[in-house]
């Protein structure tokens, strides 16, 4: 079995919301909606363009009305 997507996954969220940034999150409690909170801008607001400019959700809404 494959796991190289979320391998990418968790490889970008601690890139860009961890790693050198440690001292933002007081608490536990703040990490986790930090996480919360990438893992819905990662699926409905991130555009990718391998998705032809769509964000992964509307992706996914395109390919079902197909």
């Amino acid at each position: 079995m494959d796991n190289r997507m979320m391998e990418n996954f968790f490889r970008l969220l601690k890139k860009e919301m961890f790693y050198a940034q440690e001292y933002k999150y007081k608490t536990l409690d703040e990490l986790i909606k930090e996480i919360d909170d990438y893992i819905k801008y990662y699926s409905y607001d991130r555009i990718k363009v391998k998705l032809k400019g769509l964000t992964p959700f509307q992706f996914r809404l395109q390919s079902l009305n197909n």
